[in-house]
């Protein structure tokens, strides 16, 4: 039970830091969100997890973060149950299978422009995040996808809301936005490479 509440803290801190570096890369994405919740949350401080219905964009925004940086990019191991063909490629039975989401989060055959950060691509689907749609799942799918998707999906946006809502975020001195590095570094996660310094 440790080891799930440790991932969970892991993940969704770097999810929420990928979703800062690129709003702070995208000023534009962040003017945008800070008046969705001025709206909806006027002069109330923290947003109550019942109002994250009423941000679409938001959610959109964890969405594409989500695509772009998963917190696990590798999910988690499965084992073929069959010998299976898919797209002409033959699976043993026993095989051993990873998905590569991060891949799947990239691929311009399913995203247009899949290398910019664009929430807007999710204001106007039925994509969601909990494994019905496999153009995105970053929490895998099935029986078997992660523990920690409820607290993730709770979470985020909430701690997102506040860092938004609350405090009008700048770079360091003489750092524009697209100088920020979004190389990424994999440990237990998918963290940022060099870590997001932003003034509050």
């Amino acid at each position: 039970l440790q080891d799930i509440f440790i991932a969970g803290m892991d993940t969704n801190t770097c999810t929420t830091e990928w979703a800062m570096a690129e709003l702070l890369r995208n000023p534009s994405k962040m003017v945008v969100a800070k008046k969705e919740l001025k709206d909806v949350l006027g002069n109330k401080t923290h947003m109550e997890e019942s109002d994250t219905s009423k941000l679409p964009y938001l959610q959109a925004i964890v969405k594409e973060t989500l695509r772009l940086h998963p917190a696990g990019p590798l999910l988690a191991p499965r084992q073929a149950s069959v010998d299976v063909e898919i797209n002409g490629y033959v699976i043993p039975k026993d095989a051993h299978i990873l998905v590569n989401v991060w891949a799947m989060g990239r691929n311009d055959g399913v995203w247009e422009d899949p290398e910019s950060f664009v929430p807007e691509r999710f204001l106007n689907t039925k994509i969601d995040l909990k494994g019905q749609n496999f153009e995105l799942i970053p929490f895998g799918s099935g029986r078997r996808r992660c523990l920690g998707m409820p607290l993730a999906l709770r979470v985020v946006p909430l701690v997102l809301a506040a860092m938004i809502h609350n405090v009008d975020w700048e770079l360091e001195s003489g750092t524009l936005p697209d100088e920020i590095d979004m190389n990424d570094e994999y440990k237990l996660s998918l963290h940022k490479l060099v870590p997001l310094k932003a003034i509050p």
